[in-house]
């Protein structure tokens, strides 16, 4: 990434090589030779030295690598719109865009058709000549380059689902279809472009800063069947009763976003990267048959149009209720479904201040709502679900959504929205304000296994926590998806502990992502949606990961805390993007992290540090009696040697001769003589009082030495036993490593002797390799089953045409068949 100043100098250089070129074809060839060396030159110049002074520090005199070198070189430079302390500046501006949608669900074609009139407001100092839109479902168009750009993913077996997936994404006439675009007020023609995912649509004047303009566009398109080709949102078919369930998302064009640090986004549509919108206030009428529930992001405001007075009356029952309440019964559902109704009806909804829009409709909806205050806000968590998905759905989806908002809304804002709803269809998992798409369902019999069971509260946990990331804290998905998958990943984790005891979560512990850590197929977490590689790990659960050791192990939950909850409160219906991020928990905790955003979002490096080695001192004190016992216990704990062994019983010639022995075979080299006790106290009497309680004391000193293998600096938690069989735990901050991020040392002093050292005894780092965080190193343990060898049969035996049985032993005894057949009817009636 280049700094600004250097891409100003590079444009500098850019237009003076087009001055260039424009003279040197006038020149001389020697003259041609000459300059364009001379111009190649001073590029590798300016290119080089951008890298050496922007990019790469290279240290030529110390090999170990920077590990704590700060980050603001990489980050971009902040402004009166976004702060250096990570807050929205005091010129901070974003888009407004409200949308007046009137749309009509075909259910017997699976198709909509609507008409929108959009209203646009250029907060930003910038002047406007053309607007960006999204059309998502053009995703779906077999030429789009979604489809196009993916690499093949046949294999020696694949499934008939598989198989029919691709022939229908190949097939499927999708796409938004564009009937108009015109000014709201006029209804003149405007000129609009669609390119790939987006459409450019051309304003008849410049919008200038401050101003608005309103415009008119009218569309349909066809639904994907969501069980044949993957999708967002999509139909569900359930052919025992022929029934759909729609859950409709990405259906209607919708603004593109414009920001201060990426002007617009309108990155292709590739299927991974999610999207970037701005937002806005939405008045939606949807007609669907008469006979269908509908769920939908906002607040219904003609329920006395579309819902009986029993449902009206249960509603009214629910809000103060303190358990879910069927609004539409399981029974009634079934009698619903059974007939299919020909009229239509409206549903009209309001949502204020949101970024996005999505509903869901069927006849065969249960419908279940229960009340919550979220901070004096009253919330209605309600669970729309066929009678398939029972009896998981009622028992768990709505205490679940209940369960997400109190959890969320302690780490972060309380919820501010009206409603939250959870839809089980056809899509596993999928999030948009106020509602969200969820999957798991039991078997037909109505049995579950642990795995659902676990699996639906989890799901729903982490799309109604969307609602706080990236509804709320509106973040660029399209660009970053750990933004908000990565920190929903992480509060997921804490409300799923919060849920009950051991709770099965799959993310979010150290150990848990050690696997991926360490493989070679990864990318860092700062790189683009599209670009990722191992989606799941690096979107999802790395940065949680992160976060939680950031959490437990470097900040402490406190400091952690407070400082999240400032981010998301600073960012609540705001746009933040990675270096606000930063720079936030930074400002708020008060601690240089700079360290742990380079090692755990920069690079792909991991945790691995060894215990290499642990030296054992104590003070001599030069008393020569207490060193001579010492010397002499070491002399005779020293282990006999194999030659030394063999060699004592042979004869030795000393023996055979004792006048050969003299002084030397008497004299004991550790005795004390007088001299050196005389020395000794004389020593003694000329030291304070104050260096002779030192001298005197019986400290062990220990030098652990650490080695980092992994490249990834991390705190050093050591767990020491001391002979007595007590144990004392030992924290180091990341800074240990500060000198050399390669080796380090500590020193431990200990009044009792140290008998073994762990590191990271909790698990709490992510070390890929626990095997070297011992010392003395301990025997790893495993284990292996035993099997009996099978022999399988060869292609000729499968065939049939080996011998049959009576084949095998030509010469042996024949059975008459006939006779054996007699013999078995007798032996039958005895």
């Amino acid at each position: 990434m280049l700094k600004k100043g250097s891409l100003r100098t590079l444009r500098c250089f850019a237009v003076s090589g087009l001055l260039w070129s424009q003279k040197v074809y006038r020149m001389s060839l020697e003259r041609r030779f000459r300059t364009s060396l001379f111009f190649a030159a001073a590029m590798s110049l300016f290119l080089t030295w951008d890298i050496a002074v922007g990019q790469v520090l290279v240290n030529k005199k110390n090999s170990a690598p920077d590990a704590f070198r700060q980050l603001d070189e990489v980050l971009p430079t902040a402004n009166s719109y976004r702060t250096a302390s990570g807050a929205p500046g005091h010129e901070y501006w974003q888009q407004k865009v409200d949308y007046d949608i009137d749309v009509e669900l075909h259910d017997d074609t699976q198709r909509i058709t609507g008409t929108e009139v959009i209203l646009y407001v250029n907060n930003s100092p910038d002047t406007l000549r053309y607007l960006w839109l999204q059309l998502d479902a053009n995703r779906f168009r077999p030429d789009s380059a979604a489809n196009r750009h993916k690499g093949p993913s046949l294999s020696s077996r694949v499934e008939f689902k598989q198989l029919n997936s691709m022939l229908q994404a190949e097939q499927f006439p999708g796409g938004t279809k564009i009937v108009s675009v015109t000014g709201s007020s006029n209804n003149r023609k405007l000129n609009h472009r669609i390119v790939g995912s987006n459409m450019r649509v051309d304003l008849p004047q410049p919008l200038v800063s401050g101003e608005q303009v309103g415009f008119k566009v009218r569309w349909e398109y066809r639904i994907p069947d969501a069980t044949v080709i993957r999708a967002r949102g999509g139909f569900e078919r359930f052919e025992k009763d022929g029934n759909n369930v729609y859950e409709i998302a990405q259906w209607f064009p919708r603004l593109c976003a414009y920001s201060d640090a990426a002007g617009w986004q309108h990155k292709e549509f590739l299927g991974r990267g999610e999207f970037a919108l701005e937002f806005g206030d939405y008045v939606v009428r949807l007609t669907v048959p008469s006979d269908h529930i509908v769920a939908s992001t906002g607040q219904l405001q003609n329920p006395a149009d579309v819902l009986s007075s029993d449902q009206r009356s249960r509603l009214k029952k629910a809000r103060s209720a303190e358990e879910p309440v069927f609004i539409v019964t399981p029974e009634e559902a079934l009698k619903n479904q059974k007939t299919q109704a020909k009229d239509k009806k409206t549903w009209v909804f309001k949502a204020q201040n949101v970024r996005d829009f999505a509903f869901a409709s069927s006849r065969k909806f249960i419908w279940d709502a229960v009340g919550h205050n979220s901070g004096g806000n009253q919330v209605m968590a309600m669970s729309y679900f066929p009678n398939e998905a029972e009896p998981l759905w009622s028992k768990y989806s709505t205490h679940a959504i209940v369960h997400t908002l109190d959890v969320y809304s302690k780490y972060t804002f309380h919820y501010p929205y009206p409603v939250a709803i959870s839809v089980n269809g056809p899509i596993y998992g999928m999030e948009y304000p106020m509602i969200c798409f969820n999957g798991p369902r039991p078997e037909d019999d109505g049995t579950y296994s642990k795995r659902t069971k676990y699996a639906l509260i989890s799901v729903i946990i982490h799309e109604v926590g969307h609602n706080y990331f990236p509804m709320i804290v509106n973040t660029d998905e399209r660009q970053w998806t750990w933004m908000d998958e990565g920190l929903n990943t992480f509060l997921q984790y804490l409300a799923e502990v919060e849920w009950e005891d051991k709770y099965p979560s799959r993310r979010g512990e150290p150990a848990k992502i050690t696997s991926y850590m360490r493989s070679t197929n990864q990318v860092p977490i700062m790189t683009n949606s599209e670009s990722l590689l191992q989606f799941g790990p690096n979107g999802y659960s790395k940065p949680a990961t992160a976060l939680n050791i950031l959490r437990e192990t470097i900040l402490g939950r406190d400091l952690f805390d407070f400082a999240f909850k400032e981010y998301a409160r600073r960012w609540m219906f705001k746009r933040p993007y990675p270096a606000d991020f930063f720079r936030s928990v930074e400002d708020a905790s008060g601690v240089d992290l700079d360290w742990f955003w380079r090692g755990w979002f920069y690079s792909t490096d991991h945790v691995d540090i060894a215990v290499t080695d642990v030296r054992h001192y104590q003070i001599d004190n030069g008393d020569p009696a207490a060193n001579g016992r010492i010397k002499r216990e070491e002399r005779n704990a020293e282990p006999e040697t194999l030659s030394q062994k063999r060699n004592k019983p042979l004869p030795k010639r000393a023996d055979k001769f004792p006048e050969l022995k003299d002084f030397y075979n008497s004299y004991d080299d550790l005795a004390v003589t007088d001299a050196e006790k005389k020395n000794f106290q004389k020593y003694l009497k000329e030291l304070k009082p104050d260096q002779r309680r030192l001298l005197g004391m019986k400290t062990h000193f220990y030098i652990v030495d650490l080695e980092n293998r992994g490249g990834l600096v991390m705190p050093v938690i050591l767990e020491v036993t001391h002979s007595d069989k007590t144990t004392r735990e030992i924290r180091l901050p990341a800074e240990i490593w500060v000198k050399n991020a390669l080796k380090t040392s500590r020193l431990i002093m200990s009044k009792k002797a140290i008998v073994s050292v762990d590191l990271d005894p909790h698990l709490e780092t992510a070390d890929v390799d626990t095997s070297n965080n011992h010392y003395p190193p301990q025997i790893s343990k495993s284990r292996f089953k035993l099997y009996k060898e099978g022999k399988t049969k060869n292609e000729m035996q499968k065939a049939e045409l080996g011998r049959k049985d009576d084949e095998k032993n030509p010469d042996g005894p024949k059975v008459d068949d006939k006779k054996q057949s007699k013999d078995d009817t007798k032996k039958d009636k005895e």
